[in-house]
């Protein structure tokens, strides 16, 4: 099992790139959350390699509309602590 924190850069928002990555992480049963920061998108993954690493490639281009300029992706250690995936709202933070 993986846990990835990812921060994107670029157009991200207003182009559904939320939205889409949760659809995403549902249907590969990945748990988390992804939230908008200043002009940014964070995000949480946690499921397995496969699926993890699956979820980050579609972050690397994100919906149509958006322009990833950049990602940074740290791991982190597995916690197991989401019961599903989640848009939190900007500022809200339980990490």
């Amino acid at each position: 099992m993986k846990r990835v924190r990812i921060i994107v850069s670029g157009r991200v928002q207003g182009v559904f790139y939320r939205a889409e990555t949760k659809k995403m992480a549902d249907k590969l049963k990945v748990k988390g959350f992804i939230r908008n920061v200043n002009n940014n998108v964070e995000a949480v993954f946690e499921g397995s390699d496969k699926d993890v690493d699956r979820l980050v490639e579609f972050c690397r281009n994100g919906p149509i509309g958006a322009i990833v300029e950049d990602i940074r992706i740290l791991e982190e250690k597995y916690k197991n602590e989401f019961k599903d995936f989640e848009i939190r709202t900007k500022g809200f933070d339980t990490s």
